[in-house]
């Protein structure tokens, strides 16, 4: 996997043009394209919830079950972005292109499923708990903005050779 981390040289584009064709071309775009402004209103309404929880001790309830739900979405997304990356660059995950966003992807996905994993066990304090989801959060948050830097690059690369 050595070449997988090579840094990309000045003025390199995000993608090939067979894999810009590959990109335009798939279904799994798209997928993307809606998963993850869905993902990240579903992260805005559970931060509020969760939030609220800490601040004031109410609504423990129903900010665990957006946390859940904010879990799901990024099990979702994780699953269909493999696949786009798998149509895209051939491998499912750790594409060149995207090594670092998918290395930070697995630090976002531990600390939600240690989340999980945390409640499941029904043993661990409801503050503890949200410290593990706020950290989850946090991760999510530096990992939407690669993603979104990754987005501006591509945009980008269209306008240079457009």
């Amino acid at each position: 996997m050595a070449h997988a981390v090579a840094a990309r040289p000045t003025g390199a584009t995000l993608y090939t043009p067979e894999q810009f064709e590959r990109r335009q071309q798939s279904v799994w775009t798209l997928v993307q394209g809606i998963l993850a402004p869905l993902q990240f209103l579903v992260f805005l309404v559970s931060l509020v919830l969760v939030l609220r929880y800490v601040i004031t001790g109410d609504g423990y309830g129903v900010a665990t079950v957006s946390i859940v739900i904010k879990t799901g979405f990024l099990y979702t997304i994780m699953v269909t972005g493999a696949i786009w990356e798998k149509v895209v660059f051939g491998q499912y995950l750790f594409a060149p292109a995207f090594f670092w966003e998918d290395v930070f992807s697995f630090v976002v996905i531990a600390l939600h499923s240690a989340y999980i994993a945390m409640l499941w066990q029904g043993v661990w304090a409801p503050d503890t708990l949200m410290a593990v989801a706020l950290a989850a959060y946090a991760a999510y948050v530096v990992n939407a903005g690669q993603f979104l830097w990754k987005l501006r690059q591509a945009r980008l690369d269209r306008e240079r050779h457009a």
